[in-house]
């Protein structure tokens, strides 16, 4: 229930389905008294139109005041809402144009999405009957309350109404209201349930949006492929959540698909069209585009655009130029917030920049009075404990105003991997243990693998048993490649491609060729109690591996490789793509859970510091 609201049933239901009744479109409602010609600009002038009215003798008449009542709805005036309820309340006998004009004004902005699911309820209660342009209004009022069960029904009451039969306003309401509650599949359901010709790019456009707020990318792509696909033209909003897609699937061609068609149908793109640009080019690995479209923001970027910006750079390593781009951000004037500060302060931590990142810290809390979350102390501690501060990163994460976290705990474990520091992560894992159901089998497996390391394999194997026992389960890994606009995915010893043979071939042509450079697997990290041949034979079918040999076989000579992947890049695949980049003349970009790493000719963008 939205504040003790149950919705009634509408007292009046059509024996068979039907269109919507006529009704005046809400967009062209008239915004002037009828004594005026000119439209309303203010609320003085509204009131001295509704006197105008009075004396009139015209005060309560429904055609004389919705001019009125429509400019205060939609205006954006101090008191603007409360007036027009008080000339709504003036009325004899309401209407449902009268009573939707209101609730579009409480909808608008989310000014009272509430109020407008109370006004409904009064609708029925006074006996009057929703018509089409009803429905839209009060379904974007549950998806702004989040209230999935008064939307469901809503829509009881608009299917026997007969309003969602041939309404297409209804219908991509519906799908909107749904995407917005995180129900991607009723959304899906909604829009397929739409004849093919009630479908328009607003129906489309809300299916897209309920599968990125979902974060299902995949299928996102897939829908906006076959809205092309049927001929419909991707409006903004679709292509924003195409570009949002692309970003967290890695999908560099589609991405720059998306952009072309964006300069082929947008005479100017505005701040949030580029934005979305920059990021989507940092995500994907280009970073030189990402700072070209940035650049040529002149006087267009704001503070998401610089957050953008300053993310990408530190996701590519480069505090140094993250840093420029924050000063530059203050130098004109934007004022920071908590969220372009976690991204200096992660470009700091990836960067290896510690007093940087300290300053960083010291201004945010003392010069610009934002108070640290969560968010910039676990920021903290991964810095410090990367640059080998371990006992400073524990006092600070024991002196957190929230109280330690689970970020801040993983942060030092995992710095504790990098340093060998195992009866420090022993203490941090107890930690993210105590927190409840903070601990991950990731967790579990990082100090396992530290003790296989110093061949602790008793230890090691108790780990693992107990992250079993404890029922956690981790997610498998894999790597995937862009080839011709397809994602293709890999996991270790993957044999299920339909080229694995080709596959398999490039694999050990690529190592006999790295051996005559002097290449040796290593085999530090592979935690098994086995022989070195095992070992070797584990690592040489590594999905990275794989999807870099599927990549190479696949794309052009001289164009780069772009490879993601859910794990954490290993000392053997790093070294093995060093080579790669060298040998092949091929720039191999590679999006591991953390960063990307950028290899052109045997070296990397992180300079060994990850």
């Amino acid at each position: 229930m939205v504040g003790g609201l149950v919705l009634p049933q509408p007292q009046h239901q059509a024996a068979t389905p039907r269109t919507a009744a006529p009704a005046p479109a809400l967009e062209q409602a008239p915004c002037c008294a009828t004594v005026s010609a000119r439209p309303v600009r203010g609320l003085d002038e509204v009131r001295k139109a509704h006197a105008r009215n009075v004396k009139l003798g015209l005060d309560r008449s429904p055609p004389h005041l919705r001019p009125l009542l429509a400019a205060c709805a939609l205006g954006e005036w101090p008191g603007s809402m409360e007036y027009a309820a008080a000339i709504f309340a003036t009325l004899d006998e309401p209407e449902a144009f009268d009573y939707n004009t209101l609730m579009r004004g409480h909808v608008v902005g989310g000014r009272d999405p509430a109020a407008a699911l109370r006004l409904y309820v009064d609708m029925l209660n006074d006996g009057v009957e929703p018509d089409g342009y009803t429905f839209p209004f009060v379904l974007k009022a549950c998806a702004q309350l989040a209230a999935l069960r008064q939307g469901r029904q809503l829509q009881g009451h608009a299917v026997k109404l007969g309003f969602l039969e041939h309404d297409e306003h209804a219908q991509n309401s519906l799908i909107s209201f749904y995407g917005k509650c995180g129900e991607p599949e009723l959304a899906r359901r909604a829009f397929e349930q739409m004849e093919a010709g009630e479908r328009t790019a607003a129906s489309w456009s809300a299916l897209l949006a309920a599968y990125t707020k979902a974060g299902r990318w995949a299928d996102c792509l897939e829908s906006f492929g076959a809205m092309a696909r049927d001929g419909w033209r991707p409006d903004e909003s679709s292509m924003v959540s195409a570009l949002s897609a692309c970003a967290h699937l890695g999908a560099y061609d589609v991405g720059r698909s998306v952009h072309c068609a964006l300069l082929r149908n947008t005479m100017t793109l505005n701040t949030f069209m580029e934005t979305s640009l920059v990021d989507m080019y940092a995500k994907c690995g280009c970073i030189e585009k990402a700072t070209a479209v940035f650049d040529s923001m002149d006087g267009k970027k704001n503070e998401w655009t610089y957050s953008a910006m300053v993310s990408g750079l530190a996701l590519h390593g480069d505090g140094r130029k993250a840093l420029q781009v924050f000063d530059a951000m203050i130098r004109e004037g934007h004022q920071p917030d908590e969220a372009v500060y976690v991204g200096v302060l992660n470009a700091c931590s990836r960067s290896g920049l510690l007093e940087e990142g300290l300053r960083c810290f010291d201004r945010m809390r003392l010069e610009r009075k934002v108070a640290p979350n969560a968010q910039h102390y676990g920021c903290m501690v991964d810095l410090m404990a990367r640059a080998g501060r371990l006992d400073e990163a524990r006092a600070l994460i024991g002196s957190m105003p929230t109280g330690p976290t689970d970020t801040a705990w993983r942060s030092l474990l995992n710095a504790c991997r990098i340093h060998g520091d195992i009866e420090l992560a022993e203490r941090a894992l107890r930690e993210l243990a105590r927190l409840g159901g903070a601990v991950n089998a990731g967790d579990y497996i990082i100090l396992a693998d530290m003790h296989a390391r110093a061949e602790n394999w008793d230890e090691a194997a108790a780990l693992r048993t107990e992250a079993v026992e404890r029922g956690l389960a981790q997610a498998p890994g894999f790597s995937a490649v862009e080839v011709h606009g397809e994602m293709h995915r890999f996991t270790s010893q993957d044999r299920s491609h339909r080229r694995t043979a080709d596959i398999y071939e490039m694999l050990h042509q690529m190592e006999w060729q790295l051996r005559f450079e002097g290449y040796k697997p290593d085999t530090s990290e592979v935690a098994l109690d086995a022989d070195d041949e095992e070992k070797r034979s584990a690592v040489a079918a590594h999905s990275q591996k794989l999807a870099l040999a599927f990549g190479l076989l696949s794309t052009p000579e001289g164009t780069p490789v772009r490879v993601v992947t859910n794990l954490r890049m290993s000392k053997e695949c790093h070294a093995y793509s060093a080579l790669i980049s060298e040998i092949f003349g091929r720039e191999v970009v590679v999006r591991d859970r953390n960063r990307f790493h950028r290899f052109r000719r045997g070296t990397c963008s992180c300079g060994n510091y990850w």
